[in-house]
This record gives structure tokens, sequence and C-alpha cells, in this order.
């Protein structure tokens, strides 16, 4: 196998990878598919190519591989029987591959691999926004399916448990594989739910171990702050969400270790420390970097390293707090999920006098006291609040008072 085959492959479309690789493949290991279960693609994690063994229609799942996966990972590479698409089949040649073709292979793969996981860890702006739109579209056809199946099955079960039924064998083999059913649908669920996402705590040991070699041999101390129960360590971060934060938090401690001149009086002022810190709550994830140094970090360097690209594509953001000889502080705020669109304000439609009379009445205030308080007419206000109530499009002064504290004209 020529393994130069393998910059054709990385330089391929994310969904000609395996296509090619299964080109790549096909002259030293014969075979009629190829499936990828991995970790690091939340949009995506598992992915086929190929014509699947079993029955017309079946198809290779995600249990079936995770049941390869202690296997493969112990010995590195395995060769054998296993259950794929629902039958026993070879998941090589029933004759042994050569070592030296298993040896290419287990390098060819290795290094997609490899590629696909520095592609997640730099979280590259444009693949983070179509991740995250394809996540959203997958997450929701996931559920969907999942609800359909799991009330069909819950149903037939209901229906097999009476006692009214005839035939006790075949109902007790129904009701069987009903249950086996539904648990596998569980299962399944679940195992997406572990390949997509990542709880705070365990993104944040990840991100503690990418640091430590960065500053290794220089005289700059780490101060860690992980998330405690408090702080939502055990919150689940979608992966696009915790790669982000994790490269956004690596690419400014870079820049606050190589980007920083001397301080204002001309002298150096080197970064002695470093404080990285994660919260999560309101549904975002706020990361922060402080140093001891200079306090003349910029944003362009930051921009220069892709950082607010990066939160952008998420519509995370970014702020920046440099204090001359005190040291600089970065916070990165990226939301948990895909953004909302804003609300319109309802009180636009409203002239300047209808939105003096409007807070006046959401102070609990009566026409006469608002008629004193604006210098009109009460009548004035009668026809001032009949206009408000029309155009905010509710029926009562209670409602508009609501509207009025949701939207902020009660000055308060």
């Amino acid at each position: 196998m020529d393994l130069t085959a393998a910059v054709d492959v990385i330089r391929a479309p994310l969904g000609e990878i395996l296509p090619r690789l299964s080109d790549a493949l096909s002259e030293a290991i014969a075979h009629r598919a190829l499936a990828e279960l991995s970790g690091n693609c939340p949009h995506s994690p598992f992915e086929t190519h190929g014509h699947p063994p079993g029955d017309p229609g079946s198809a290779i799942t995600t249990v079936e591989m995770a049941a390869l996966s202690p296997a493969a990972r112990a010995e590195g590479s395995r060769q054998g029987r296993a259950r794929m698409a629902g039958a026993e089949v070879p998941v090589t040649e029933e004759t042994p591959v050569p070592a030296g073709s298993v040896a290419a292979a287990r390098t060819l793969w290795d290094l997609v691999t490899a590629h696909r996981d520095r592609m997640a860890a730099e979280a590259v702006p444009g693949t983070l926004a179509q991740s995250r739109a394809a996540a959203a579209a997958r997450a929701t056809a996931i559920a969907e399916l999942v609800d359909a199946h799991g009330a069909a099955l819950s149903a037939l079960l209901g229906v097999l448990r009476r006692r009214d039924l005839d035939d006790p064998t075949a109902r007790a083999r129904a009701v069987d594989l009903a249950v086996t059913a539904l648990a596998e649908l569980r299962d399944r669920t679940d195992r997406d739910q572990a390949l997509v996402e990542e709880s705070a705590g365990d993104a944040f040991a990840r991100l503690a171990e990418a640091l430590r070699p960065v500053l290794r041999g220089l005289a700059v101390r780490l101060d860690l702050g992980p998330p405690g129960t408090e702080e939502g360590a055990d919150r689940l971060l979608p992966a696009d969400v915790a790669n982000t934060a994790r490269a956004v938090v690596q690419a400014v401690v870079h820049a606050m270790l190589d980007e920083q001149g001397p301080g204002q009086d001309g002298a150096p002022r080197p970064v002695r420390r470093v404080h990285v810190g994660w919260k999560v709550g309101d549904g975002e994830l706020r990361a922060t970097v402080r140093d001891d140094g200079p306090g003349v970090l910029r944003r362009t360097a930051l921009d220069a390293r892709r950082v607010g690209e990066r939160l952008s594509a998420l519509g995370g953001r970014l702020d920046v707090d440099a204090v001359p000889e005190w040291g600089t502080m970065v916070t990165a705020t990226v939301p948990l999920g895909p953004p909302q669109p804003a609300r319109k304000d309802p009180l636009y439609v409203l002239g300047a006098r209808e939105l003096e009379a409007l807070e006046q009445l959401a102070r609990g205030r009566r026409n006469r006291q608002i008629a004193q308080e604006l210098h009109i007419s009460e009548s004035t206000v009668k026809f001032h609040v009949a206009n408000i109530l029309e155009k905010l499009g509710v029926t009562s002064r209670g409602e508009a008072a609501a509207l009025a504290h949701t939207w902020g004209a009660t000055g308060s």
C-alpha cells in the first residue's frame, strides 16, 4: 500500500474522506464496507461507506461498532469475525491479512484520525459553524426517531403483556423482542450523547493537560480554576463548545506569553503567572484567562490567532481588559446552543408620550395620577391608554404593565 495516498485522503472534503480511505485500502485489504465510529466529530460521529453485509436493507450500527472498540483499542487492530449489520461476518478476509499490510493500514488510519483530531482541537471557524448546524439538525432527527420508535415499542409491549391473549409462547417471545428493542434504543441514544458531549469537568481536565507542556521550562506558574459543582462541572457541553473553549484558551495563553512587550515605562515585565478558570451557567460557558504581565495585550494579537473568529462561529463573544502594570484578563463566552434570534421590542410601536403614559401605568398609577404627573387632562390619558392597549395587542392594563417591566420601560 502506498502511504502517499494519505495526502489524497487528508486533503479530501470531510464527506469524501471515508470513500477515499476505502479506495486506498482496497488493494491491500479487500473489503465490502468501511465504518468509522469517532468521538471527535460532533455532527457525524458514525459514518459508513460501501455495501454492508447482512440482509438487504441492513446497516452497520453504532452498537455493533462500540462492541468492537475495546478489543481494537487493546490490540491496536483486530482480525476475525464479528457481528455487523445483524450478521456474523469476517471483520477482514477469512485468510489473515499479512502483517505488513496491517501495519500500513494502521498507519494510514492513524494519520486520518490525527487529522480529524487536529481539526476538532483547532476549532476551525468554518467547520465549527457547519458542525453546529448539522449537530442541531441531527439531534432533532434523533429525538424524533427515538420518540416515535419508543412510543411504538411501548404500545406493542403493553398489548403483548395482556393476559387475555392466546398462545403464551408466541406472546413471551414477542415481549422479549420488544424489551430487547427498547433497551437497544435507549443504549443507542445514550451512546450517541456520549459521542458528542462531555462534562465541563472532563473538558477542563483535557485543557489542563494541553496547557502544562506549553509552560514547561518557563518560569510561569499555571493556576487552574476547574469548575466545581456550583460552576457546572457536571454539565454536559456539546463537543464543538468544548473544543472551541479549549482552542481559545490555548491561543490566549500563547498570546499572553509571546505577544506582549515591555510595560509603559519601557522596562521588561514578563508574565510570571497565568490563571485559567471555567464556569458554566445560564446557557453559556465562560472561560477566563488572567496574567500578571505588563497589561499591554491588544485585541489585534488575539485576532491574529483567530480567537474572535472561532467564537463568532458559535455566537460567542470576547472581552479583553488590559490594565498597564497590572496585567490582562481575557473572557471568552460561548453559548451552549445555537444563538437565539433576538426578540423584537414590542414597545417600538409606541410614541414618546405613550411611552411616558405606559411607564406611569406600569408603576400602578391610575388615570388621574398619570394626568397630574404628565400635566395633561384625564381624557387625554384615557386616549393614550386605549392606543397603548391596541398597539401592544393586549386587553388589560396589567398585560401592558407586564410588557413594560419586561422591556425596561419603567426606568428601573
